[in-house]
């Protein structure tokens, strides 16, 4: 029995060019089949939902009027690339989103000709565009570019300093500002739209053209009272006048989900002649699925859901998350100390700060996506006696380095930097592993910087950086669960520079920086299941380095393996310096300092980027058994021995 149902209009748009052959009366039920996919997909694989729903229109519009991917689109951040994954060739992939060997949750250059530029941190497409605009222009192009940017990216200064640079050039460059909160547009309507199609057509465009070159002849204040006379009558009728102030065109607001309005402006802006064009479209975050509608956060992120009913699966409770035992931590400081602030950049859930600022809204703030204010404004804080905890991503908290440099550690100014989400963390991928943090906050002088290796500790060092103010301080912890120690109701400070013994041995050391303390454990167990007599340390501290630890290790043992999971140049690195300044390497003492691999790890599970890695246990194993060795065969007959050990 055949069904009567037409043939979904989707199915026949494999390219771009495919939408471009349609009717534009098809373009709805396109956008309609193409929500309908990316919930059905995003409900499989978890991810980022509401900001992909919010633009489906917007993604079909510009595929339709635009040649892609001849002409290029940049979609900042990359949350909202979903259905543009979808039009550009990957609908047969979208189900292995953020899977291991599938697609990036981000846009991503070695992934597709129609990703132009990799985005994943916020508030990038505006410079970007303006670079790729400047480039056709010098090899004689003519293609257009367009950079997506969102409302909540537009509180970055880098924003602002792309659009003063582009606005101050001739290159052009078209800029929709994708305006999802509501936060920027005045009421948006038939009157609107039928302004922002006047105001981007070539008549009033050449008529304002027109009248500013008759304006130049006029004596220099009439010219004066003219200009502002028209920047006035437009401010009226758009509310641009800000964007026209940096130099750019302004259209807009127009409704972002209604083809009738974003058609004949697009047309209008991709025909237009030199300069750069800002276009203001006002979109719904979650658009057109009701539960991300009704929630708070729009179904930013989600894990796995059931369609029908939006229910999220939950993750099996084992243990508190480090970000809650962060806060949670942090909130039982406070209740002591009113001197503690805590700051966040846009990242209030993400950190935990949302807890903190429930029970105290006066003491915490969110600066925006704007994390190099963020840590200044801690400094200051911490300037005048108030006691900062600026809760940021590792992978954020690298767009702040000058400020942390010369804000914060020259002055040496107690400012806490609690750094979530170090190490490898799963299916966001590269673009927000927590690398490199370690090495580049303990190269500054006089940085306390350490790494909880369970939530126990972590209560520890949150408790010893409220103790810390004579300097700058730095606490890291993944992603995810703790393992479910035994906690104390609030962390006692730590002596400042001092690691522990963990286990006693005498033929290897394992000196473990961070959460890789467990796999370090598992590595000593194996050892000793094969004769070797195993220590296991905790560093705790990267800066100031526990020396006489090091020292002890270095001389009780024949083997010393350093295990961290963060970039070359950490804490092996200050290890090494340490042994070498003091002589211990003349000694015949074997060191062998495990890290993060000089590579960047695509997305997978975090327990599959490890191994990865080279950083679970039956690596840190072989690590130790080839340095002892010094030959693969030693160890492949020790694998015949006792298989059941090395896992």
């Amino acid at each position: 029995m055949s069904s009567n149902l037409p043939t979904p209009l989707l199915d026949r748009v494999k390219t771009p060019a495919d939408l471009r052959a349609l009717p534009e009366p098809d373009l709805r039920q396109v956008a309609d089949e193409l929500r309908a996919e990316v919930i059905d997909a995003v409900s499989q694989t978890g991810g980022h939902l509401g900001a992909g729903l919010g633009v489906v229109e917007l993604t079909v519009a510009l595929h339709y009027v635009f040649d892609t991917p001849d002409d290029r689109i940049i979609w900042d951040v990359g949350h909202q690339a979903y259905p543009h994954k979808v039009l550009t060739g990957r609908r047969d992939r979208i189900r292995t989103l953020r899977q291991g060997g599938g697609l990036s949750g981000f846009t991503k250059r070695a992934e597709s000709d129609y990703d132009p530029f990799g985005a994943a941190h916020s508030s990038t497409s505006i410079s970007a565009g303006l670079g790729m605009a400047v480039a056709r222009d010098l090899n004689g192009g003519k293609n257009n570019v367009v950079a997506v940017i969102g409302d909540g990216a537009m509180s970055a200064g880098m924003a602002y300093e792309a659009m003063n640079n582009a606005g101050s050039m001739d290159s052009r460059l078209i800029i929709i500002l994708n305006d999802n909160d509501m936060s920027i547009a005045p009421p948006v309507g038939a009157m609107s739209a039928y302004l922002a199609r006047l105001l981007s057509g070539g008549a009033y465009r050449s008529m304002r053209h027109l009248a500013k070159q008759l304006a130049q002849l006029l004596p220099k204040r009439l010219e004066e009272s003219a200009r502002r006379a028209e920047e006035y009558a437009r401010g009226m009728a758009t509310g641009g006048t800000l964007f026209e102030e940096l130099g750019l065109y302004y259209v807009g607001p127009i409704d972002g989900h209604n083809f009738d309005h974003l058609l004949p402006v697009l047309k209008n802006v991709r025909d237009a002649g030199e300069g750069p064009i800002l276009v203001h479209v006002v979109t719904q975050k979650g658009k057109g699925y009701a539960p991300a509608e009704a929630s708070a956060d729009k179904y930013h992120g989600v894990s796995k859901f059931d369609v029908v009913t939006g229910a999220q699966a939950k993750a099996k409770a084992n243990a508190p998350s480090y970000t809650r035992v962060f806060a949670e931590s942090l909130i039982a400081h406070a209740e002591q100390d009113d001197k503690i602030v805590a700051v966040t950049a846009a990242m209030p859930s993400g950190t935990g700060l949302d807890l903190f600022g429930e029970r105290f809204p006066a003491r915490t703030f969110d600066v925006g996506i704007a994390e190099q204010h963020g840590v200044t404004f801690a400094a200051g804080l911490a300037s005048e006696g108030y006691k900062p905890f600026t809760a940021i991503y590792s992978t954020f908290l690298q767009r702040a380095y000058d400020q942390v440099v010369h804000d914060v550690a020259i002055q040496r100014l107690p400012v806490r930097f609690a750094i979530d989400r170090a190490g490898l963390v799963g299916a966001d991928g590269p673009t927000h592993a927590g690398s490199f943090d370690v090495t580049y906050l303990a190269c500054l002088p006089d940085f306390v910087v350490m790494a909880a290796a369970d939530e126990a500790e972590l209560k520890h060092m949150v408790a010893t950086s409220v103790a810390i103010d004579d300097r700058p301080s730095a606490f890291r912890y993944p992603r995810g669960e703790g393992i479910g120690v035994e906690m104390p109701a609030i962390g006692t400070p730590l002596e400042i520079g001092k690691g522990r013994i963990m286990r006693e041995g005498t033929k290897v050391a394992i000196l473990s920086l961070g959460t890789r303390l467990a796999e370090a454990l598992k590595a000593a167990d194996q050892l000793g299941a094969l004769g070797l007599s195993t220590t296991v340390a905790d560093a705790r501290f990267v800066k100031p380095l526990d020396t006489d630890l090091v020292a002890r290790l270095a001389r009780e043992h024949e083997v010393l393996v350093t295990v961290e999971e963060g970039s070359i140049g950490g804490f092996g690195s200050h290890v090494l310096d340490f042994l070498a300044r003091s002589g211990a390497l003349d000694r015949g003492l074997k060191v062998r300092p495990m890290a993060l691999p000089d590579i960047f790890i695509d997305h997978d599970k975090p327990e599959i980027m490890y191994d990865i890695a080279g950083l679970n246990a039956a690596q840190i194993v072989e690590t130790a058994l080839a340095a002892l060795g010094g030959q693969e065969t030693a160890i492949a007959s020790l694998r015949e021995i006792a298989p059941q050990k090395l896992v």
